[in-house]
């Protein structure tokens, strides 16, 4: 193992997904010697589309790939609320200037991450297939082992990865409570149909059951089932039995709920499933380590899970550049900006996720009418301003003359 000493800091950033690629590039940038770990074996290019709202636009334009973003966004024309025969009876239509249930920003988080890793630069280190093990760390910096058997030291270690974080379980345990809010959560990718609209076309059915399709830009239709259910293991189950388990949960359930299930049959590579609850970690650094993104806040699809990685990210290397000798500074000043701005926009109501899966036709019907009124011309803007998730709490940010493309 080594342990020559470096001129510069050695930071190990853990996740290449987004808040990963926005670490190494503004480390980099700042004079940092940077590797970038990724637990796949190479770098991922399936996903569903996200959003970037309000901050995190400023971040990208920062970074100069705004433009390379506007120029791959899905195509999403709005949301629309539909019923078992398709017929929308509440419609969201995308605004210029409004971040609605669809932003003015949708893109596929392939295509984000991807546009994110081109301007990473040369000089970065980039390890895939492997994933961190073992931690010790001293006054002076940080002992890592991989599951490879390597054996690396670092002066700081930022783990970037999501809301299952195998690093924070690692070296957070004792303090992270995990939130659970009783919905299981499947994405997936189906055929493109002739009849297919360019909206967010999302339907609620009885015994707690949603289903969703939303259009991409590569000619494909990106798919969500989510359903009310107590803790039970589904997410850790094989492919095979998860399939039969949501045919059986979906018998009957109408719409486009068989096309959606044939679909993740087909392409079982790009289905996955999460488990909607909340991550709170009652502190984000621990002497030479520290969390950002999903793995320090991550919740279920609220809509601002993006934006607060790129911002989370930004505030953090900026405060590590301007304080490269005292980390334990750069990372309290990133989460005394981060705290309420994360904890706001990643938190949902108590019962609000199940409130979005009524289990009853009555149930049904209410959300129904709730969806009617939230979507009607004297009540939009209300909506989204105040009770759909959005910016709250929002910091201002540090000029970080460095973090500039």
């Amino acid at each position: 193992m080594s342990t020559t000493p470096r001129s510069t800091p050695r930071v190990l950033v853990t996740g290449a997904s987004i808040a990963g690629p926005t670490l190494a590039w503004g480390l980099a940038k700042s004079g940092f010697d940077v590797t970038l770990l990724e637990r796949s074996a190479e770098p991922r290019e399936t996903g569903q589309n996200i959003d970037v709202r309000g901050l995190g636009r400023e971040v990208l334009t920062r970074m100069g790939v705004e433009e390379a973003v506007l120029a791959n966004l899905t195509g999403e024309e709005g949301t629309r609320f539909v019923d078992e025969s398709g017929s929308a009876y509440a419609v969201f239509p995308k605004e210029d200037g409004q971040d609605g249930p669809t932003a003015e920003v949708e893109i596929l988080r392939g295509r984000l991450a991807s546009i994110l890793d081109d301007v990473v630069p040369d000089e970065v280190e980039r390890w895939f297939g492997d994933f961190v093990t073992g931690v010790q760390q001293d006054g002076a910096g940080i002992d890592v082992t991989l599951d490879s058997g390597a054996e690396h030291r670092f002066d700081l270690l930022i783990v970037a990865e999501g809301r299952s974080s195998r690093t924070r379980r690692l070296l957070f345990a004792d303090q992270t409570e995990l939130r659970d809010f009783g919905v299981s959560i499947t994405y997936g990718t189906i055929d493109r149909r002739p009849d297919d609209v360019d909206t967010w076309d999302w339907y609620t059915a009885s015994r707690g059951r949603v289903a969703s399709v939303r259009p991409d830009n590569e000619g494909t239709i990106r798919a969500s089932m989510s359903f009310e259910s107590e803790p039970m293991g589904f997410e850790t189950l094989p492919r095979e039995a998860q399939f039969h388990i949501l045919r059986e949960r979906y018998r009957g359930a109408g719409w486009q709920t068989d096309r959606i299930l044939d679909g993740f049959a087909a392409r079982p590579e790009e289905f996955y499933t999460q488990r909607m609850e909340q991550v709170i970690v009652s502190t984000w650094s621990n002497g030479r380590v520290v969390l950002v993104g999903d793995a320090a806040w991550g919740s279920g699809p609220t809509g601002m899970g993006t934006t607060l990685a790129l911002v989370g990210a930004h505030i953090l290397t900026g405060e590590l550049a301007a304080a490269p000798d005292h980390p334990a500074r750069a990372f309290a000043a990133y989460e005394r900006q981060m705290r309420r701005y994360a904890d706001s926009a990643q938190g949902l109501p108590r019962g609000g996720a199940r409130l979005m899966h009524p289990s009853s036709s009555a149930g049904v019907a209410g959300i129904r009418l709730g969806h009617r009124v939230a979507a009607s011309r004297p009540v939009r803007r209300f909506f989204q301003a105040n009770l759909l998730t959005s910016e709250k709490h929002v910091p201002v940010l540090a000029d970080y003359p460095h973090l500039r493309a």
